[in-house]
């Protein structure tokens, strides 16, 4: 069995711990959500072969969560710029969602720390400067070593 289901759950526990302290949130659940919108926003601007292509390299739950509920139907929207994307990624669940103002930088963060970075950089550079530029964060290497090995 490869480690990626062996450990999933523990991968996932490690990721979620990571992005709530990130994102300065108080709950597992606040932080679930506040990763799910940032992971939809960027969605929504991929083809279905991008979508798959990034879905690919994600760690198993997060993969999954990146995938549930999409439509391959629906067509891509476009890129907007940062304040816009990060807008949209706190309306997710609007009732639901106490997501800070900057969510996309923490989840990147905690994203980079959760995978094999040089797989995440190839499947962006596929995809495009948008996307490279959605999940860029600025900070010395040592703060983005895998944390999940």
């Amino acid at each position: 069995m490869p480690w990626a289901y062996r450990h999933a759950s523990k991968d996932w526990k490690a990721f979620l711990a990571d992005a709530k302290d990130g994102l300065g949130l108080e709950s597992d659940n606040m932080a679930y959500t506040a990763v799910q919108g940032v992971l939809v926003a960027f969605r929504r601007r991929l083809t279905p072969r991008e979508v798959m292509a990034f879905a690919d390299v994600l760690p198993a739950v997060l993969r999954a969560l990146f995938v549930a509920g999409w439509n391959p139907d629906e067509a891509p929207a476009p890129w907007a710029a940062r304040p816009a994307l990060e807008a949209e990624a706190r309306a997710f669940r609007l009732h639901h969602n106490l997501t800070p103002d900057a969510p996309i930088a923490a989840v990147a963060r905690s994203l980079r720390r959760a995978l094999r970075q040089p797989d995440l950089d190839r499947v962006l550079a596929r995809i495009g400067p948008e996307a490279q530029a959605f999940w860029q964060v600025d900070a010395p290497a040592a703060d983005l070593a895998r944390r999940i090995v």
